[in-house]
């Protein structure tokens, strides 16, 4: 989607300040008619790849009651978190600074989902030979905590690839990959339900859900291949492409490879063109991740519904992520102000949820504690799709790419600040 030399020589030719070399060029620059998405096939793709990576991590963090039985003196959910959000991050920091204006977006989405399909493949495998449901088997979960570095690392490939490529279409392919990344929470939630209800809850029943899981995820991540490969031959994608490519060829008055210099002045001033977006993803995501899911599955408890508490409240917080980022395609913010402040509002998910623990008895019931959960999870949906949609169409069209990528890099920095966070944090 991007190839060296193909950024705006109004940086190259003149190196402008920040306020002329990132002027807003409209992104329907094309006067000929948009072809139709034929039964929404385009959009299902792109849904389907949203789906796909963040399905590996749900993959491993689903799995972690059997992990925590195989290992029991390692805190594997917390190693979980750091290991895969620190190298997802350091990957996509190189990307982002040496490669991404050089590197074919579809080379690293197609190389992402291979490296997703070899960890997938390596826990399975490893317990097939090697681990067989035994405990203490340390050197198990090295191979697995590399595994998990490996899906990191996959995931800083595919993740920035796909969202720089989807901030070039149009709105609602945007809005199809961030649903997709709620549609893989509601799948892993389902999956957890099944297991528990069908395998009894013993090492046995855990080891087989965890390798449930873990097919499940090798499948969709193969399916994902072949959707990607075949989404370029289709009519409203090809369309968008040469929208692209005319675009750039209008700004590029010079041929040639762009050095790093000037590279980097353009990234500095896309970075600024999307802070305030940035500014709002990490807040979003340190409030959520410091409330879920440490505080649904440590904190609260229910005599009635006892382990199945938990498993629910999990299920509730995806499916409501899910429709808020589903809101997007029938009301959709267009002022980030408005959405930043809502992120700055959700502050007040802390009081609420500790008035679930502390605060008069009505409040520490199973309903309020599900409707605060059910809330925490449609607005962190809404605002994330509005604000990921909104970025890449504040730069002109043939810096999107980069944009995409950038606001990638705020979400997993608001990620990782969130799983820090949870562990010092407490209601």
């Amino acid at each position: 989607m991007d190839t060296a030399g193909k950024l705006a020589d109004n940086v190259t030719d003149s190196e402008p300040g920040p306020e002329t070399s990132l002027l807003h060029y409209p992104h329907e620059g094309s006067t000929s008619k948009t072809p139709t998405d034929s039964f929404h096939f385009a959009y299902i793709i792109y849904f389907t790849l949203g789906v796909g990576f963040l399905l590996p991590w749900n993959s491993f963090i689903t799995a972690v009651d059997y992990f925590s039985y195989l290992y029991p003196s390692t805190a594997v959910d917390r190693i979980f978190a750091v290991v895969y959000m620190l190298v997802g991050l350091v990957c996509l920091l190189v990307i982002v600074i040496f490669y991404a204006h050089k590197s074919l977006a579809s080379f690293r989405i197609n190389l992402g989902l291979l490296l997703f399909v070899i960890a997938l493949l390596v826990v399975p495998v490893l317990d097939l030979v090697y681990v067989k449901g035994q405990v203490g088997l340390y050197a198990g979960f090295d191979i697995t905590s590399g595994a998990l570095a490996l899906s990191g690392l996959a995931d800083a490939l595919m993740q920035g690839g796909l969202i720089g490529v989807a901030g070039e279409m149009p709105e609602r392919y945007m809005q199809a990959v961030v649903a997709g990344t709620a549609g893989s929470g509601v799948l892993v939630s389902l999956l957890r339900i099944f297991t528990k209800a069908v395998y009894p809850q013993d090492p046995d029943g855990l080891r087989k859900s965890a390798n449930l899981y873990f097919a499940v995820g090798i499948v969709v991540m193969v399916i994902c291949a072949v959707f990607f490969n075949v989404a370029h031959r289709l009519p409203v994608i090809k369309y968008h492409e040469e929208r692209k490519n005319e675009e750039l060829l209008r700004e590029n008055k010079k041929k040639g490879s762009i050095t790093g210099t000037v590279w980097r002045k353009t990234l500095w001033q896309i970075v600024k063109s999307v802070k305030s977006h940035g500014f709002g993803i990490v807040l979003l995501y340190v409030v959520t991740l410091s409330i879920f899911p440490g505080y649904i599955t440590e904190d609260v408890h229910s005599e009635l519904l006892k382990d199945w508490y938990p498993v629910l409240l999990i299920a509730a917080y995806n499916v409501f992520d899910l429709v808020g980022k589903c809101m997007t395609a029938v009301f959709m913010l267009e002022d980030e102000k408005i959405a930043v402040g809502g992120c700055i509002a959700r502050l007040l998910f802390y009081p609420l949820f500790w008035g679930c623990l502390h605060g008069p008895m009505f409040l520490r019931t199973e309903i309020p504690v599900a409707i605060l959960t059910s809330l925490l999870g449609l607005t962190n949906g809404y605002l994330t799709s509005v604000l990921m949609i909104l970025a890449p169409k504040s730069v002109p069209l043939q810096h999107s790419e980069t944009a995409g990528i950038v606001i990638v890099l705020f979400l997993i920095i608001g990620l990782a600040s969130g799983s820090v966070l949870a562990w010092f944090w407490v209601i």
